[in-house]
């Protein structure tokens, strides 16, 4: 890998754009980044302070409802709701998860911006919501509706001060893409650049902040009543949601995002990535300019490979750079789906929307650090110290007892040998075991495991014959070798000590370690089958049972 002094070389002998010293943007820059100049810069830590500070009182529940829109909510909610309970609750299982995650997205599409937001959000945290609710939520990323152009002309306008055509050439009234904060629009510059421009929604900061008064009011009511994920009830999830959108609200903290995102890549020479350069001038609270990228969807594999791209390499370095960023600099890109990857004509994975961004202060990092490292020597302890200390378990959780009731430490079990009844027995017991020892899941876990499961079902596309435990050897080979110097200072380990155990990872994937020797992607999905098909008919069975002992 190229370093930032080599680059610096380069660079002064015209071989690279001077600005891949600041981060891993392109080789063909239709401007040059230099942090120092960007006034919209100006006061963005503490911005970014103050958003953060007012989370918890936009989630602290009052004694009263919040607000007149509470009446709207409400109704659409509780109809959705009401409806399922008296009907397809009954039924128990999938169809009743299906149900009411239909009802629910059809009453978010209704209430508006907010509530298609966080159905987006659900939608890409496949493992961590159940299957119905994330399918379901999927049909929410096409079903905003874009503002009138002359919304979107009113906002540029007062924004920079200026008539939209004294800073745009061109500027396509079709928006590129609209999403429930904002909107994108193909653009030329003035001065000849073709760009691309995120607009936000006139009125949607006020909303969201109205909206999430109202879901912290709502949430406690639901607990118990519909089927989300045990360690992400409503209140929870609320609470998430309200931390992870406060910072789309404000385009200065989202091109900040960008800038740092690529400077951490930058600094350990991860080019596998390239990021748009936001403009220097042309940042706003409700506006960002930044570079256009051209190149491939990230699920058009037969372009990419008529093009040359090597998509097992295109899935390798979203994997390493994305775990590089949480484990190196403890900052990474925190809503990887589809829709904002695009793979460049070179093979780079170009990284769009900053405005959901994880970031770890350097206890947390650490603690990301010892969870990563951990799984892969299978030191099961030093994992559930990890979860401990990134705010999923309580500080003064009994470790020991933790591993010794849930029996981490122990052999591990291959679902597809357990009956249904045995399968259901053991998920009940690992989820009831968490929430007593107080478990839950912070943003920074939720993006983090959201992204792995994305980057779990890319290899399906992209990579569906790839060898798992090949490569995740060869992976943890790569950092052992690149950054394993600084990993073992971190953790105050010697180097040579850091040695890969496949064991806990086998098991992860619910294999016999001693038996399996290697597992593609499709192996991994027909397993899936198999273990989802003995789930859902132990739940039948079990429901059944209890319906004729009420009968």
């Amino acid at each position: 890998m190229t370093t930032v002094d080599e680059l610096a070389e380069q660079a002064d002998g015209g071989e690279h754009p001077a600005d891949l010293v600041y981060g891993s943007f392109t080789d063909d820059p239709p401007w040059l980044v230099d942090p120092a100049t960007m006034v919209w810069r100006e006061g963005v830590d503490a911005l970014r302070a103050r958003n953060q500070a007012e989370v918890p009182e936009l989630v602290r529940r009052t004694t009263f409802p919040p607000g007149v829109r509470i009446v709207r909510v409400t109704r659409s909610l509780g109809t959705a709701v009401g409806l399922w309970a008296v009907g397809a609750r009954r039924k128990g299982g999938s169809a009743s998860r299906a149900d009411i995650s239909r009802r629910v997205r059809i009453a978010a599409e209704r209430l508006g911006p907010t509530y298609i937001k966080l159905a987006q959000i659900v939608s890409s945290g496949e493992g961590l919501f159940p299957e119905e609710l994330v399918s379901e939520f999927k049909k929410c990323r096409d079903s905003v509706p874009p503002e009138p152009f002359a919304s979107v002309r009113a906002v540029i306008e007062a924004d920079f001060d200026r008539p939209l055509e004294a800073v745009f050439a061109t500027f396509d009234r079709t928006p590129l893409a609209a999403a429930s904060i904002a909107q994108v629009h193909a653009a030329t510059l003035r001065t000849g650049e073709r760009v691309v421009v995120k607009v936000q929604r006139p009125t949607v900061a006020k909303l969201v902040k109205d909206d999430i008064r109202i879901m912290a009011w709502l949430a406690p009511f639901l607990v118990g009543r519909i089927p989300v994920a045990a360690l992400a009830n409503p209140p929870a999830l609320v609470d998430l949601f309200a931390e992870t959108i406060s910072e789309e609200l404000d385009f200065r903290l989202e091109a900040q995002n960008m800038l740092d995102v690529a400077k951490a890549f930058a600094d350990v020479g991860q080019r596998g990535y390239a990021i748009p350069r936001p403009h220097p001038e042309l940042v706003t609270p409700r506006v960002l300019v930044m570079e256009r990228f051209d190149g491939y969807a990230f699920s058009d594999v037969v372009g990419m490979q008529e093009g040359g791209v090597d998509t097992e390499a295109v899935v390798r370095a979203g994997m390493i750079g994305f775990m590089e960023g949480c484990m190196i600099h403890g900052i990474f890109h925190g809503d990887l789906h589809g829709g904002n990857l695009i793979v460049l004509p070179d093979g780079r994975v170009g990284l769009l929307d900053f405005g959901i961004t994880g970031r770890m202060n350097e206890f947390k990092r650490m603690a990301f650090l010892r969870m990563l490292v951990g799984a892969s020597m299978n030191d099961v302890r030093s994992q559930v110290e990890a979860f401990r200390d990134l705010g999923a378990l309580p500080l003064d959780v009994d470790v020991d007892a933790i591993i010794r009731d849930l029996n981490l430490d122990g052999p591990p079990i291959d679902p597809t040998q357990l009956s249904q009844e045995q399968m259901l027995e053991e998920i009940q017991k690992a989820v009831k075991g968490l929430l007593e020892y107080g478990a839950r899941l912070p943003k920074e876990l939720m993006l983090f495991i959201k992204n792995m499961m994305f980057l779990d079902g890319a290899i399906a596309t992209l990579a569906p014959n790839l060898d798992l435990f090949t490569e995740i050897a060869n992976i943890s080979m790569y950092f052992a070798e690149t950054h394993g110097e600084r990993i073992a200072a971190d953790l105050g380990m010697e180097a040579e000590a850091w040695e890969m155990d496949l064991t806990g990872v086998k098991a992860s994937f619910g294999v016999n370690p001693d038996e399996t020797s290697s597992l593609t992607y499709q192996d991994l999905q027909e397993r899936r089958a198999q273990i989802r098909e003995r789930w859902e008919s132990g739940v039948k069975r079990k429901r059944r049972r209890s319906l004729r002992k009420k009968g």
